[in-house]
C-alpha cells in the first residue's frame, strides 16, 4: 500500500458525517505537529475547525478543506463498508475519497515532503480545516475561522481549496471562481374560503401565479467573459391539501439565485420586490445569502497552478467558474487570491464513490510544484 493510499484509508475511517468530525482533526494536527506546524483549534458549537501554519514571516499559502462528508445513503447499496477504504482496479472506494479527503491526503502528504525539502524556506504554509462545508452549519465554519484570523491580524495571501474540480483527469480543470448563491422564503397571506364562494376568499395560489410566471421568464443577465447567465430556480411550493374544497389561506414559496458578478444580493431582492409589487402583492421574505460571487482571473496563484499542471501533467488547465458554491466564497472578500483545484469530481456524493490512486499522486506533486513556486522564492 502506497504512503498516499494509506493515508487515505485513515482519514476515511472516520465516519464524519457533517458537521461531526469524529476526531479527524485531532489526527490531522497530531500529524502536521510533528511536521512542525503550529495548530490552533477554533471550534464553533458542533463544527470542528483548525487553523496550521509553517513558518513565521513572507506570503502566506494556505490549503482549505473540510473533513465532514455527506451521509452514506443506503448503506446495502455500497460494495462494502463506506468507511473502510478498498482498492480496486487502482480506484479507492470509500466515502470522502473524492469529496474531499482525497485531497487532504494529498495536502498532507505535499506538506510533509515539501517542509522535509525546505525546511527554512522564506513563506508560510498553512491549513484551514472545517467541519461544516457540507451541511447547514456552514456559517460555524470557514467563515468563523476567518474572522478569527482577521481579528489575530492573520492575512492570507494565496488560497487553494482542495474541493475536486477535475473533471476527466486530475488538473483539467481549475475553478477559478464560483457564482453567488441568495435564498427567499416567501410567505403569501390569502383568506381561506369554500371553492363554492371565491368571491369571500382570496386564493394565494392564484395570486402568486403571474408573479412566477414573470420570475420565471426573467432573463437576469447574459453572464460575462468567466460566468453564465445568472439564473433563478423554484425549489418549494406548499399551499393548501386540505381538502378539495377548500380554498387556501396562505402559501409558502422557496427561491434560489446562482448569480454572476453581474448582479449584486440588494439588487436580485430589489428586482424580486418589483415583481410582486406590480402584482399589488406584499410578501414576508426571509433572505439568506449563502455567499457572494468570487473571481481569481489573475494574479501568481492562477499562473503557479497552470504552469505547475503544465509542467506535472503536459496539460493546458481550463479555467471554469462552474458548479455550486464552495467555502472559497468566505475566504475571497478578505482580499486573497483563491483557486480550487483537486481531483476528478465524477463520484461525489454517490453511493461507491471512489478516485484513482494515480490522480491523487498527480494532485499531491501539482500542490508541491505550487508551493515551490510560490514559497521558495528569495
Amino acid at each position: 500500500m502506497s504512503v498516499i493510499q494509506e493515508l487515505l484509508a485513515k482519514l476515511v475511517s472516520f465516519p464524519s458525517i457533517t458537521p461531526m468530525d469524529a476526531q479527524c482533526q485531532e489526527f490531522m494536527m497530531g500529524y502536521l505537529t510533528d511536521l512542525g506546524f503550529a495548530c490552533y483549534n477554533m471550534d464553533k458549537g458542533p463544527v470542528s475547525n483548525f487553523f496550521a501554519c509553517y513558518g513565521t514571516t513572507g506570503p502566506l499559502l494556505v490549503f482549505a478543506g473540510h473533513t465532514d462528508v455527506v451521509p452514506v445513503g443506503d448503506s446495502k447499496k455500497w460494495n462494502a463498508d463506506p468507511f473502510t477504504l478498498i482498492e480496486k482496479n487502482g480506484m479507492l472506494y470509500g466515502r470522502g475519497t473524492a469529496d474531499m479527503k482525497g485531497s487532504i491526503a494529498s495536502m498532507l502528504i505535499m506538506a510533509k515532503r515539501f517542509v522535509k525539502k525546505y525546511p527554512s524556506f522564506p513563506g508560510r504554509l498553512g491549513f484551514l480545516i472545517t467541519s461544516a462545508e457540507e451541511g447547514d452549519e456552514y456559517d460555524k465554519g470557514t467563515p468563523y475561522v476567518m474572522q478569527q484570523l482577521a481579528e489575530q491580524g492573520i492575512s492570507i495571501d494565496y488560497c487553494i481549496v482542495g474541493e475536486p474540480s477535475s473533471t476527466n483527469k486530475a488538473g483539467d480543470v481549475i475553478k477559478i471562481g464560483r457564482r453567488g448563491s441568495l435564498n427567499a422564503k416567501i410567505r403569501i397571506q390569502g383568506i381561506q374560503g369554500h371553492v363554492a364562494y371565491p368571491h369571500l376568499a382570496d386564493n394565494p395560489i392564484h395570486k402568486v401565479s403571474p408573479v412566477l410566471a414573470q420570475l420565471t421568464s426573467t432573463q437576469w443577465d447574459k453572464g460575462n467573459e468567466y460566468f453564465p447567465a445568472s439564473s433563478m430556480q423554484i425549489t418549494y411550493i406548499n399551499s393548501g391539501g386540505q381538502a378539495s374544497n377548500i380554498i387556501p389561506g396562505e402559501l409558502t414559496l422557496y427561491l434560489n439565485f446562482r448569480f454572476s458578478t453581474e448582479q449584486t444580493e440588494q439588487g436580485l431582492q430589489e428586482k424580486v420586490l418589483a415583481v410582486f409589487a406590480q402584482h399589488h402583492i406584499n410578501p414576508i421574505i426571509e433572505w439568506r445569502l449563502s455567499g457572494n460571487p468570487f473571481l481569481t482571473n489573475t494574479g501568481e496563484l492562477l499562473e503557479a497552478c497552470k504552469k505547475a499542471i503544465l509542467e506535472e501533467t503536459g496539460i493546458h488547465t481550463e479555467l471554469s467558474t462552474s458548479g455550486g458554491t464552495s467555502d472559497g466564497r468566505f475566504i475571497a472578500p478578505y482580499g486573497v487570491e483563491v483557486i480550487e483545484l483537486g481531483p476528478v469530481n465524477a463520484t461525489i456524493h454517490q453511493v461507491n464513490e471512489c478516485i484513482a490512486l494515480t490522480d491523487l499522486e498527480t494532485i499531491e506533486a501539482i500542490y508541491f510544484s505550487i508551493c515551490e513556486r510560490l514559497l521558495t522564492r528569495g
